[in-house]
C-alpha cells in the first residue's frame, strides 16, 4: 500500500517507517524537520516537510495515499506550555483524519496514548480501577496531553460514522529502544528507583510497536477499534503483584496475570483482534543490572 506516516523522524515514526519498506509497503514520511536536498538513497522513503496543525498542509501530504498512520505529536506535556500540546496534538490529528475522510483513504491509524485513562498527569492523583488495565477502563482525564489523546480517539469515532474509513487507535505504554532504555529502566531493573511508576511498570518496545502499527494499517477490522500495545514483562523483572502490594497495599484490585512479572497494562485484545504478540524484552538491550549488553561479534561491523 501507499502508507504515510506522520512524526517520522520520532523514535516511533523512525521505526514504523522501516518496518512499512521491509515489508514492502510505499512510505511517505512527514515531519516538521527540513527535507534534505540530495540524491535519494536507494530504498529510502519519500519525504515531505509538513506541520499537520495547518489544514492545507495536512490535505495536501494526505491526498494520494491507501493509509495513514499519523504518530506526529508533542509526547512530552511537562515541557511545553498546556495550550501548546493540546492545540497541535488535537488539530494535526483533526486535520489529518479530515483530509483522510474527505480524500477518500480508506484506513487510519491513530497513535493514542496509555495516558487516555488519565492518572498519569493528573493533578489530582487517582488510582486505576484495576490491574493490569485493559480498554475498557474508564477514561478520566484531566491533563491537555491525556485529554488530546481521548479526544483524538473521539475523532476516529465521528469519522466513522460520517464515512467509510476504518480506524485503529494504538495506545502505547512509554516507548523504549537502545538509545534510551538504559537511562529510563536501569533504576527500576536495579531497584535504585522504588518509586512506582505512572504506567504501573509497563514499557513498550519501538520495533514492537512499529509492528504493530503496520498490523494496524494492513488490517481489514471495520469501525474504530482501540489497543492497547506494552511489552508482556514489566519494567522490574519482579511480580507485579508483589510490586502493587507494595506500593498500593488493596488499594488496587489486581486481576489475574499471564506471567508473574507482567506488565501493569495487558494486550490481550491486540494479541486476539491484530494477531500482534509482543516478542522482545528489556532483558534484549540491557542486563539485569540494567546496563546496555555488549554488542555480538556478528553485529560489529
Amino acid at each position: 500500500m501507499r502508507i504515510l506516516v506522520t512524526g517520522s523522524r520520532g523514535k516511533v515514526g523512525r521505526a514504523t517507517v522501516e518496518n512499512l519498506i521491509e515489508a514492502g509497503h510505499e512510505v511517505t514520511a512527514t515531519d516538521l524537520g527540513p527535507p534534505v536536498f540530495e540524491r535519494d538513497e536507494p530504498g529510502r522513503p519519500a519525504y515531505v516537510q509538513a506541520d499537520f496543525t495547518d489544514a492545507g498542509q495536512a490535505f495536501a501530504t494526505v491526498r494520494g495515499h491507501e493509509a495513514v498512520i499519523h504518530a506526529a505529536a508533542i509526547p512530552a506535556p511537562g515541557q511545553h506550555p498546556p495550550h501548546v500540546v493540546f492545540h497541535n496534538n488535537l488539530m494535526g490529528t483533526f486535520n489529518a483524519v479530515e483530509a483522510a475522510v474527505r480524500w477518500r483513504v480508506p484506513r487510519f491509524v491513530h497513535v493514542s496514548s496509555e495516558t487516555a485513562p488519565g492518572w498519569f498527569f493528573a493533578e489530582r492523583p487517582f488510582l486505576p480501577d484495576y490491574l493490569p488495565v485493559d480498554e475498557e477502563h474508564p477514561l478520566r482525564p484531566q491533563d491537555p496531553y491525556a485529554l488530546s489523546k481521548v479526544f483524538g480517539e473521539q475523532l476516529m469515532d465521528a469519522a466513522i460514522r460520517r464515512s467509510d474509513i476504518r480506524a485503529i487507535s494504538i495506545r502505547p505504554s512509554w516507548v523504549q529502544w537502545e538509545g534510551n532504555i538504559e537511562r529510563n529502566l536501569g533504576p527500576y531493573i536495579r531497584g535504585e528507583d522504588d518509586d512506582p511508576s505512572p504506567g504501573f511498570w509497563g514499557y513498550t518496545d519501538a520495533y514492537d510497536l512499529a509492528e504493530a502499527l503496520r498490523l494496524a494499517a494492513e488490517s481489514d477490522l471495520s469501525g474504530h477499534e482501540v489497543f492497547y500495545i506494552a511489552q508482556a514483562d514489566n519494567s522490574t523483572g519482579l511480580p507485579l503483584a508483589d510490586l502493587v502490594r507494595r506500593h498500593f497495599g488493596d488499594r488496587i484490585a489486581l486481576r489475574p496475570l499471564a506471567r508473574p512479572d507482567a506488565s501493569g497494562i495487558t494486550c490481550a485484545k491486540a494479541e486476539r483482534m491484530l494477531g500482534w504478540h509482543a516478542t522482545r524484552s528489556w532483558r534484549d538491550y540491557v542486563d539485569d543490572r540494567g546496563q546496555l549488553r555488549a554488542p555480538s561479534p556478528s553485529s560489529v561491523s
